[in-house]
C-alpha cells in the first residue's frame, strides 16, 4: 500500500482532478486546505499595504493556499492515480503546478484492503 500526497497549487482544478481521480477508479481521498511556505512569504512581504498586496495576488492569480490530496492506495492503483493527476493538472515540473509523491504505509485500518 501507498499513500499518494498531491498538494495542488491551482485550486482551481480540484473538481476536476477528483473528477479523473473517481473516473479512473480512484476513491477515497481526503483533501485538506493547506499553505506552503514559500506562498506563506510571499504574502507575508505585503501584509504592510494589504490592500494592494491582496489585489497583487488576485491579479496575479497568486492565492496563500492550496488543497492537500491523501489516498491510500493498493500500490496497482499508484500509476493509475498519478496518471489521472496529470491529465489535469499537465507537466507537474512547471512552477506552480502541485508537488506529487507516494509514502510506504505499513499499516492501515478503517478502509478496505482487499
Amino acid at each position: 500500500m501507498q499513500m499518494l500526497t498531491f498538494v495542488l497549487n491551482n485550486i482551481d482544478l480540484l473538481e476536476d482532478v477528483i473528477s479523473g481521480l473517481s473516473n479512473a477508479g480512484i476513491h477515497g481521498a481526503t483533501i485538506l486546505d493547506s499553505t506552503g511556505m514559500g506562498r506563506l512569504l510571499y504574502s507575508s512581504k505585503n501584509e504592510n499595504i494589504p490592500i494592494f498586496g491582496s489585489l497583487r495576488m488576485i491579479l496575479n492569480n497568486h492565492r496563500p493556499f492550496n488543497k492537500t490530496i491523501f489516498i491510500v492506495l493498493k500500490d496497482s492503483e499508484v500509476q493509475t492515480a498519478i496518471k489521472a493527476i496529470k491529465d489535469v493538472v499537465g507537466d507537474l515540473s512547471q512552477p506552480d503546478a502541485g508537488i506529487l509523491f507516494t509514502i510506504p504505509v505499513n499499516f492501515v485500518d478503517g478502509i478496505p484492503t482487499e
